[in-house]
């Protein structure tokens, strides 16, 4: 007892924990030795003497009014009784009585360790729980340890051992013992019983967004930001930009000089084509870049409908190789996309028209 001051500073020190943080949880070490070492019934409170740096154990005994019935119970006391020890006290106070858990010798002092031992190893998964809960979406690297028969990738990350599904691995990657991997957090657990479970993806469009800010410093540094982004994992991915200031092209900073900024990604993402577009908070106008490389007619928003007027030379372009290209565009945009095929000249000159109408409207209104 007298050295536990000296055992709460080499624990905090050795396992990287605050000294508070590492006080509080011996004391609660103590009151949860005391229930089992004294039983549950009672309430039981540790203190550290200021002066002497020992820790002291309390067992609180409820003080109740005289005709009580609980009175028969050691755990309660009546208040005329609990007056001869301290006139202060009231009903529903607590009365104290020091204990020492030494006095019940080895048993005790196993049972106090195993709690210590317990309360530590919760404090430490919090904090590493709380470290990796902030880095959630954030890029990070790591050694592979093991791949189980069911493909999943144990990652080795710092202090933990973080681990990857199959469903969060781009099809056809093959990992081995000794590979470094970037990937994405994904979630963090904690679990009672099997302690923390850190999820790692490399399909997430997080994973995509982190890459580009390592990247691309414009998006780093903040002049350029990602909006939304949306990825089919190793085949095709869309990403939504715009610039902060208007010195920068959002689009051109983030493919780089010929490409090589956007291709550095790619490449990392097994050769997953990216689309980088300019976000507009004009929906049609979103809709209609999300499109490329279709040139679209007209669009018209109705509620979470985005109706897609094109010439049926666009269409093809629109829908993608197996529908790629409009899922892509109708997760970038969250509206659900409708091609509307248009089946003359005098129709697409038509619509021409009348949206150049709307916009000469906008601008000096009606004449």
């Amino acid at each position: 007892m007298e050295k536990i001051s000296d055992i709460i500073e080499s624990i905090a020190h050795e396992k990287n924990l605050s000294i508070d943080d590492v006080k509080a949880r011996i004391l609660k070490a103590f009151e949860s030795a005391a229930k089992k070492l004294y039983g549950s019934e009672c309430e039981y409170e540790a203190m550290i003497n200021p002066d002497t740096k020992n820790i002291t154990l309390y067992q609180k005994i409820l003080v109740v009014d005289e005709d009580d019935e609980r009175l028969d119970d050691e755990h309660f006391i009546s208040l005329d009784k609990a007056h001869e020890f301290d006139k202060s006290l009231e009903i529903g106070d607590s009365l104290n009585y020091e204990i020492n858990i030494e006095d019940l010798g080895r048993t005790a002092a196993g049972t106090l360790s195993r709690e210590i031992e317990y309360h530590i190893q919760r404090l430490i998964e919090e904090k590493i729980f709380e470290k990796y809960n902030a880095k959630v979406g954030s890029l990070v690297f790591g050694s592979v340890t093991r791949v189980d028969s069911e493909e999943n990738t144990f990652i080795e990350i710092d202090e933990i051992r973080a681990v990857m599904s199959m469903k969060n691995r781009i099809k056809d990657e093959k990992f081995k013992i000794g590979d470094v991997v970037k990937c994405v957090i994904k979630s963090v657990r904690l679990d009672k019983k099997d302690g923390i479970k850190v999820e790692l993806s490399r399909t997430s469009p997080k994973f995509l967004e982190a890459l580009l800010k390592a990247e691309v410093p414009e998006i780093k540094d903040g002049g350029v930001i990602i909006q939304n982004s949306a990825r089919i994992p190793g085949k095709k991915a869309k990403i939504a930009l715009y610039s902060t200031t208007p010195n920068i092209d959002a689009v051109g900073a983030t493919v780089g000089i010929k490409g090589v900024r956007i291709n550095a990604v790619s490449n990392e993402l097994n050769g997953e084509n990216i689309d980088a577009i300019e976000y507009s908070n004009e929906p049609a106008i979103f809709v209609a870049r999300a499109l490329a490389p279709a040139i679209v007619s007209s669009v018209k928003i109705d509620g979470q409908k985005a109706i897609v007027s094109l010439v049926p030379e666009q269409k093809s372009k629109a829908i993608g190789a197996s529908g790629i290209n409009i899922r892509l565009a109708s997760m970038l945009t969250k509206y659900e996309i409708e091609l509307e095929e248009l089946n003359s000249t005098a129709q697409t000159n038509q619509i021409n028209n009348e949206e150049g109408l709307k916009n000469l409207k906008a601008l000096f209104g009606d004449l």
